[in-house]
């Protein structure tokens, strides 16, 4: 007998990932798939061909069945994608070439000029300003083009056959209007305006879906693909950071998905659209199409990885030895650090008006606070301090926080959850979350999709709660280290105060 269950696609940045699980969502199997970038290019410049993300989903799938080892029954499917690339097709539906990723930085002028003429955030990687770089440098590959989508999209169009995209995606190629959770009509004038091209914008992006609103069906040609039958449900196309908060379970306004990594990724749903703009958030929808802020550190853990890297370096013990010899050292340090302060510049940081690379630092060094535990604490703690730099902006518009879901690197020492819960003074909460990630998030997106055909009418919100873990651990903040956090935070602002002279004299 066939296992009956949910498929969720990824197509990422480094590769292509499906997993299957069954109908209450537990994984069953997984595959892989992978591509490249296109080689050769300049600095700057990432680009994928669609056929490469056809032929992973190919190969995943086929990964995906010699582990199961029999015969599955496709429920529905879920995809999920790198957001941001600019998917270019003629009137046939057929790819126009190399596609434009998330990480390309020719556009970066467009993002500006369109953020100061619009009065909304356009960041260099929106998919409206690559589309405005082409219209200007490539005017012939722009005349070709009807339709527009992202890598995600791309996917869901060769299995359906429909040109529709889920909101928090879509949010990532042009802003969404919350009262009619579809591009916004005034903004989308004011930039086929600016644009000045023979074709409207509106009659190139993809129809805006909701989670558990029709995405289409598996047609021929996606069967075909996928080694299934036609006419299995699929739920709207995501952006990997949507599918992301879904697989962390994230849907009530004051949930933060806080990822610390290489990078700080903190997506803090809304009550309501942002006002204004500010340099340190961006702005998408989650899958419902709740307003979503984005907080982005593009200097995360690595000084404070370097510090105690380097430690163990010293010690002949490498990397490893470093970790387990440090961390608990820092784990026992004061909230002040015995005084000392670090900034953890080691890449610019935009959204603090950072340009300078390489000015991370520590200061306050005496005789008595000079040790291994003090000097990573207070790293980590410049991270957490810059975080909540860029959160300023959110508190000031009184955006609730009521909880900061943690992932990513810093989880490999848990204990750290609660130095994070005193600096915000927030829970936080550790799921055990799968390595599946996105393409788990997919598949619950699937899920909830098959549920609304069968009549169920649950609201998205209270469908994610459903699948709480039942071992998350919460830590709740200190009131004293609270206060302690605070006072060191409110010096750590006086340093970074000073770090235009401190780039200058660098210079």
């Amino acid at each position: 007998m066939a296992r009956k269950g949910y498929l969720g696609i990824d197509a990422g940045t480094q590769g292509l990932s499906v997993v299957f699980t069954d109908e209450n969502l537990a994984v069953i199997a997984t595959g892989d798939g992978s591509y490249d970038m296109i080689p050769g290019l300049e600095e700057g410049c990432y680009e994928q061909l669609p056929s490469d993300w056809e032929a992973a989903l190919v190969a995943a799938m086929s990964d995906l069945r010699s582990k199961i080892g029999g015969e599955i029954e496709v429920l529905a499917i879920g995809i999920s994608g790198q957001m941001h690339g600019e998917v270019l097709a003629d009137a046939d539906g057929n790819s126009l070439g190399p596609v434009r990723l998330w990480c390309d930085s020719r556009n970066e002028n467009e993002g500006n000029e369109l953020t100061e003429a619009l009065g909304v955030k356009m960041p260099k990687r929106i998919t409206a300003a690559r589309w405005l770089w082409t219209i200007r440098n490539r005017q012939a590959l722009a005349a070709k083009a009807a339709h527009m989508t992202t890598p995600a999209g791309w996917i869901a169009y060769r299995l359906t056959g429909q040109w529709n995209l889920g909101v928090g995606d879509a949010s990532g190629m042009f802003p969404i209007d919350q009262s009619t959770m579809d591009y916004d009509q005034k903004l989308i004038g004011q930039f086929n305006s600016i644009a000045n091209a023979s074709v409207a914008l509106e009659s190139l992006l993809p129809q805006v879906c909701q989670a558990g609103a029709d995405g289409g069906t598996l047609d021929a040609s996606g069967a075909e693909m996928l080694g299934l039958t036609v006419g299995i449900p699929v739920a709207p196309a995501e952006g990997d950071q949507p599918a992301s908060l879904a697989g962390s379970l994230i849907g009530e306004a004051g949930m933060v998905s806080c990822s610390f990594g290489t990078s700080v990724c903190a997506n803090s749903v809304g009550d309501r659209a942002f006002s204004g703009v500010s340099p340190a958030v961006d702005h998408f929808c989650a899958a419902d199409g709740k307003p979503i802020n984005m907080v982005f550190l593009r200097n995360g853990t690595t000084y404070m990885n370097s510090i105690v890297e380097m430690f163990g370096e010293a010690t002949g013990g490498g990397r490893d030895e470093g970790f387990a010899v440090t961390m608990p050292k820092v784990l026992e340090a004061d909230p002040d650090c015995g005084g000392l302060l670090a900034l953890p510049f080691m890449d610019d940081e935009p959204g603090l008006g950072v340009s300078l690379a390489g000015s991370a630092l520590i200061v306050g060094f005496n005789s008595t606070n000079a040790t291994p535990g003090n000097a990573a604490k207070a790293a980590l703690l410049s991270t957490m301090f810059n975080l909540k730099l860029g959160s300023a902006v959110l508190d000031s518009q009184g955006y609730p926080r009521s909880e900061l879901v943690l992932s990513g690197g810093l989880t490999k020492t848990p204990e750290l959850a609660q130095v994070l819960a005193d600096v915000f003074a927030t829970k936080v909460t550790l799921l055990a979350s799968a390595e599946e990630g996105c393409a788990w998030g997919a598949a619950l997106m699937a899920k909830f999709r098959h549920q609304k055909i069968e009549g169920k009418d649950v609201g998205w919100a209270e469908f994610l709660a459903q699948y709480k873990a039942d071992d998350q651990t919460q830590f709740e903040p200190d009131a004293e280290k609270v206060e302690q956090y605070e006072a060191v935070f409110q010096r750590y602002k006086t340093l970074v105060a000073a770090h235009q002279q401190i780039e200058e004299a660098l210079n």
